[in-house]
């Protein structure tokens, strides 16, 4: 089985930004203790408050899956429309080299 990494982006609306980060920054230490969690790192864009990455790798794509039906993730999801400009875009990746 490969393993899956998931760049996932967001963009906060204008006066929105710090609460988003606060938001984002909450799903570390939960996110980081489930099961096939090898890496969950967020990051911020240096020339704008408003943008975040999450750069993760997980063990198997059933892990992932399970980690998208987490209840700290799905306490964010109502929350995408006021919080964001836009969805999050959730990109997977498999490593080849």
């Amino acid at each position: 089985m490969k393993n899956i990494t998931v760049i996932a982006t967001f963009e906060a609306r204008p006066g929105k930004e710090a609460e988003l980060k606060q938001i984002l920054l909450g799903l570390l230490a939960p996110t980081r203790k489930e099961a096939g969690c090898l890496n969950y790192d967020l990051h911020i864009a240096p020339d704008s408050p408003a943008k975040f990455l999450f750069h993760e790798n997980w063990t198997s794509k059933a892990l992932l899956e399970t980690h998208l039906k987490s209840p700290h993730l799905a306490a964010l999801l109502p929350r995408v429309d006021e919080l964001c400009v836009a969805a999050p875009d959730i990109q997977l990746w498999e490593k080849i080299g």
